[in-house]
């Protein structure tokens, strides 16, 4: 009975001998591989509106805070944060403010209610997304906008607005270029792009000629007049679309949007939506069925 005592009494000493023993040797491992953080750290993430939309590269603001803290971008690169508050930064860590160029979300279709043939009515749940389930929606043309607001309503800054025609509209200075609308958009049809790339291809249908004009007046039918008008080289048909090389650093003016028949390619300047001009809205064909 004494030697079951004394066993039972030792099991716990161990495990509590073992467990002091481990304890030490984290604690001193701690203190000896202990990675001081900078304490301009927090101060910077306070400053930093909090949105943490991603915009300026980095996954949040702590994050952002961190390479702001080791220098590796600068205050410059939020794209939420007002003009004030980037001074701020840069002040409290004696860095220079530095610049982005402002970039904006930009939508490659102009074809609303107005330009696109309906031959189907969708009656749901008031999402493009849904609607994208259902035979891709009640537009004749695939590829377009489904005009329901998924962009609008995923937007945090509400710099985006669903026009008259259903379409969406960016305001330039609420639009922090965070992608929000990129990832709600189940047409792809929204893209980033710097704010002084003003010439923009506002269709996405790969058909081109009167299959593609037959479906939305505001559809580009691969004419390739944009091109010839263009500085050689600036653009080019590709997949029966513009293709615009910005990277050419040809001059870029709106000379390429004069002849297009369909006013599928656009000189868009600051929250301007250019539509087509053709504005009577093609009606739903006999026969179609509600979805």
């Amino acid at each position: 009975m004494g030697d079951d005592l004394l066993v039972f009494l030792k099991a716990p000493a161990i495990m509590t001998g073992i467990g002091l023993f481990f304890g030490v040797i984290l604690a001193l491992a701690a203190k000896v591989f202990r990675v001081e953080e900078d304490p301009r750290l927090q101060r910077t993430e306070e400053l930093l509106p909090g949105t943490n939309c991603g915009a300026c590269g980095e996954p949040g603001c702590g994050p952002f805070a961190a390479a702001l803290v080791r220098g590796d971008v600068n205050p410059g690169n939020c794209t939420v944060a007002s003009g004030d508050v980037i001074a701020s930064i840069a002040d409290f860590l004696g860095v220079d403010a530095g610049s982005r160029e402002k970039r904006l979300a930009r939508l490659h279709c102009a074809g609303g209610q107005a330009q696109a043939f309906q031959i189907a009515e969708y009656r749901g749940f008031e999402s493009c997304r849904a609607a994208a389930l259902v035979s891709g929606g009640g537009k004749g043309c695939s590829w377009g906008c489904l005009g329901l607001g998924d962009c609008e309503h995923s937007c945090t800054f509400d710099a985006i607005t669903m026009n008259s025609n259903s379409l969406p509209v960016v305001d330039r200075e609420h639009c922090t270029a965070c992608g929000d609308c990129v990832d709600a958009c189940p047409k792809d049809l929204f893209e980033i792009v710097p704010e002084d790339q003003k010439l923009f291809v506002q269709c996405n249908s790969p058909l081109d000629g009167t299959a593609a004009t037959a479906l939305c007046s505001a559809a580009c039918d691969a004419c390739g007049r944009c091109a010839a008008d263009a500085p050689q080289g600036l653009i080019e048909i590709r997949d029966n679309l513009p293709d615009i090389d910005y990277r050419s650093q040809l001059p870029v003016t709106p000379d390429a949007t004069r002849r297009c028949p369909t006013g599928a390619i656009q000189w868009i300047e600051g929250n301007q939506f250019s539509s087509a001009s053709n504005s009577q809205r093609p009606g739903i064909p006999a026969g179609s069925t509600s979805s």
